[in-house]
């Protein structure tokens, strides 16, 4: 089946998770997959998007890059059995242009998740502190991989803040997109997992979608991040850290859930992270 299936997040709400399930589910094997391999390609690499493009990047300006982005979406879409992780927002914050291409995409799953736990996790994984992970998320300007010092092995990400995020990929016109809370991944997998599956035209028998499942446990992939690390983690930090919901009441100040709530409080009452009068859900 050709049209590229975007997984698509914001960091921290369970892109990687989703990744391997995947991987285990098209692999169908008694033993798990291996983390370290698991396939799924980034869109941002820089390998990737020069194969398609038929061009080194670092020959390119990043006015040259962006604007070629939509053609090589559309030469990737006639392979077979294309699937992006992307933390990109749809559309550039900076210009609201599209970033991605629709008659490329055959589905999105959008990965969502607290930002009251995501700038507690997303903190973990940067090693930096809450305040200013929160600032990163309140930024519009915010770019992942934006270095212009270096040549990173990844292709600058716009992500502008994190209801920018949500809201320009549920809110793509003409996109189909499905999406995915993670608080819902963790209370009802089996449902949740099948019908992204059916909805991105993955196989999804029962069994095989509960075996991998069980393959990709947060116990599991913990397991094997321990036993042979995982080569996304940075600066030798756990990834598979709680795999939890809620973890923020245990850490986040009450300055720090005003400055979040105030920022987003939009999106998080949309989406059942507040109350319809604004107050925090008490669970």
């Amino acid at each position: 089946m050709k049209g590229i299936v975007w997984l698509a997040s914001y960091p921290k709400s369970g892109n990687t998770w989703f990744r391997a399930f995947l991987a285990n589910l098209l692999h169908g094997g008694e033993q798990p997959v291996d983390i370290n391999q698991i396939n799924t390609d980034i869109f941002s690499a820089r390998n990737g998007y020069e194969r398609a493009l038929g061009w080194e990047t670092s020959d390119l300006t990043m006015r040259e890059i962006i604007s070629a982005r939509l053609a090589v979406q559309e030469a990737m879409a006639r392979e077979e059995g294309a699937v992006f992780k992307v933390h990109d927002a749809f559309a550039d914050p900076r210009d609201g242009q599209p970033l991605f291409s629709v008659p490329a995409t055959r589905a999105a799953l959008y990965f969502l998740r607290n930002p009251l736990d995501v700038a507690v996790s997303f903190s973990h994984h940067r090693g930096r502190d809450v305040d200013n992970t929160i600032a990163r998320m309140n930024n519009p300007q915010t770019v992942m991989a934006g270095s212009k010092d270096s040549l990173d092995l990844q292709l600058p990400q716009p992500m502008g803040t994190w209801s920018h995020h949500v809201r320009s990929w549920v809110d793509a016109p003409n996109l189909p997109v499905h999406v995915l809370r993670y608080e819902d991944m963790l209370a009802r997998p089996q449902e949740v997992f099948t019908a992204a599956c059916r909805f991105a035209g993955f196989p999804d028998e029962p069994d095989r979608v509960a075996r991998a499942l069980a393959h990709s446990s947060f116990e599991t992939l913990r397991q094997q991040e321990q036993a042979k690390g995982f080569r996304e983690s940075v600066g030798g930090r756990s990834f598979f850290r709680k795999g939890q919901a809620g973890s923020w009441r245990e850490v986040l100040s009450p300055a720090q859930v005003s400055a979040i709530v105030a920022a987003h409080g939009d999106v998080m009452r949309r989406f059942g992270y507040l109350n319809p009068d604004g107050s925090l859900p008490e669970q």
